[in-house]
C-alpha cells in the first residue's frame, strides 16, 4: 500500500510548527549555539528549525531530504522524535503539533 504525500494542510501545519518551535527555543534561551554550536549566539527562525532540526531527523528516519517528499504518516513520527529529544535532552518546551493552520500565526 502506497503512503500518501503530505497534504496542503500538513504543509501549512509544518511551517507553523517551525515558527512556534523557533519562538519557544528563543524564549527558553536555547539559541542555536546551545543546541548545536558552541561559538556564537544565533537566534532561531523557521528556516533554521527546518534546516538544522527537522530535516536531519527526517533524513535519518526516511532517507528523504525534502519535506515535500514526506508522507502524511512521516510527519507525526518525525515530530515525536524531535519533540522527545528537545524535551529530554534540553528541557525545551516543544509546542504541540498544530492541528489547524491559523493565518494569525503567520
Amino acid at each position: 500500500m502506497s503512503e500518501e504525500q503530505r497534504t496542503n494542510q500538513q504543509n501549512k501545519s509544518l511551517y507553523l510548527f517551525f515558527r512556534l518551535l523557533a519562538k519557544a527555543l528563543n524564549d527558553a534561551g536555547l539559541d542555536q549555539r546551545k543546541v548545536m554550536k558552541p561559538s556564537a549566539e544565533i537566534p532561531w527562525n523557521p528556516e533554521s528549525v527546518k534546516t538544522n532540526l527537522w530535516v536531519p531527523i527526517q533524513e535519518a528516519m526516511i532517507q528523504k531530504d525534502s519535506t515535500a517528499d514526506a508522507t502524511t504518516k512521516d510527519y507525526s513520527q518525525i515530530y515525536d522524535v524531535l519533540a522527545r529529544h528537545l524535551t529530554t535532552k534540553l528541557g525545551a518546551e516543544v509546542p504541540a503539533w498544530p492541528d489547524k493552520f491559523r493565518e494569525d500565526e503567520r
